[in-house]
């Protein structure tokens, strides 16, 4: 019996670490020491108390899922593990630079960069190859797609 309620300790304190440690490896230790616990659980005690064993298990691993959803990100302690700003640039689309000309700052084949109203643009063309240098017209904006046309 001490095998069966170790076995389920430890998996439950590994699976509480998997919150604050990267990686992976406590979690996947820690499901692992609950599912030899639950075996145990079977292989000693036989079927009646085995089922007993899995249906706790399984119902602490969801009512702990729900908990962690629901309180740990907002609790003070969660929110150092929750990134508050905004990645990338995320006004990205460019509507400003519809019909507007520049220079192809790399050979277009059909992507690369150009220089537009002073500052520089991913862009694609509508297929044909532009080289270097040459003027371009912003023709359309697909999205975050600029695309160009030779002039």
């Amino acid at each position: 019996m001490e095998l069966v309620i170790t076995l389920l300790v430890v998996g439950v304190v590994l699976l509480a670490l998997e919150t604050v440690l990267p990686g992976a490896i406590t979690g996947i230790a820690g499901l692992v020491c609950l599912v030899a616990g639950v075996v145990q659980a079977y292989v000693e005690f036989g079927p009646g108390v085995g089922n007993y064993v899995l249906l706790g298990v399984t119902v602490g691993l969801a009512i702990g899922a729900w908990l962690w959803v629901k309180y740990f990100l907002t609790s003070p302690f969660g929110r150092k593990f929750v990134l508050h700003q905004t990645g990338g640039n995320v006004g990205a689309e460019k509507p400003e630079l519809l019909h507007q000309t520049g220079t192809a700052l790399t050979s277009l084949r059909p992507s690369g960069a150009a220089l537009i109203n002073g500052q520089r643009v991913d862009v694609v063309t509508e297929g044909a190859m532009i080289e270097r240098g040459q003027a371009v017209k912003v023709v359309d904006l697909e999205g975050l797609r600029v695309v160009v046309r030779a002039i």
